[in-house]
């Protein structure tokens, strides 16, 4: 099935899940979707496929299909992020994002410091230097796609598989932030500088300053982004 046509499908049903228009609880029936979205059954039934790895539906036998609370969701499934980013629960996710990256990226860039491998290290240290100058310019399509890079390296050059599998986590709020235009045109010095500093620090073996410049990136993130969810009630799930 062209993937176009399928990425509708999951678009159209999955979204509103995620935004609450189609709210827990609700059956929805095969059929319905085949004649609501002009598809074939197998692209309907491919697009449910989808949206149940993602943990949105269920299939129940001789009931359909089932909406299943937001406990059940795949918090880090890179296409929940996004449409949680594009939707009512920005602020929540920005929240729990920035809090998640808080807690990860400093750890990643002191564990880059004492075992990336050189390659990693200078191809940081490359990166950083570029973001400096497209920063400036103020191309934010382009530094959008240096800073992704840059922390998905960290996160690499920790040598912890289970940080390294939370780039395309990482990849989705920064795109989600620069989207929703709360990235500055031109980014602050300092962090320009910051993002210098822990590359510097990473390729110099210090992972003490690595992590404390990586620090200094997540509390400036977090103040930038706050004003989001300041009024946000947390979730607390069973």
């Amino acid at each position: 099935m062209p993937s176009s046509l399928h990425n509708r499908v999951v678009d159209a049903v999955g979204r509103p899940i995620v935004d609450g228009r189609t709210p827990a609880g609700t059956i929805m029936l095969s059929d319905d979707i085949v004649r609501h979205q002009g598809v074939s059954r197998s692209v309907a039934r491919e697009a449910v496929r989808v949206l149940a790895a993602m943990g949105l539906v269920e299939s129940i036998k001789r009931v359909g299909i089932r909406v299943l609370p937001q406990s059940r969701w795949n918090a880090f499934d890179p296409t929940v992020i996004r449409w949680r980013l594009s939707g009512t629960g920005l602020g929540a996710q920005l929240r729990s994002l920035s809090e998640l990256r808080a807690s990860v990226e400093p750890m990643a860039a002191e564990l880059a410091a004492q075992h990336a491998p050189p390659a990693i290290a200078a191809e940081l240290m490359t990166v950083a230097a570029q973001m400096k100058t497209v920063g400036r310019s103020g191309d934010l399509d382009r530094f959008l796609e240096l800073d992704i890079h840059f922390h998905r390296l960290v996160l690499h050059g920790s040598g912890n598989e289970m940080f390294a599998k939370l780039d395309e986590v990482i990849a989705a709020v920064l795109s989600g932030r620069t989207d929703v235009g709360l990235m500055p045109q031109k980014p602050h010095e300092t962090a320009l500088q910051w993002h210098v500093d822990v590359a510097d620090a990473i390729q110099g073996g210090d992972p003490q300053r690595a992590r404390e410049s990586m620090e200094l990136i997540m509390r400036r993130t977090i103040a930038e982004v706050e004003p989001t969810w300041v009024d946000t009630p947390r979730v607390y799930f069973p």
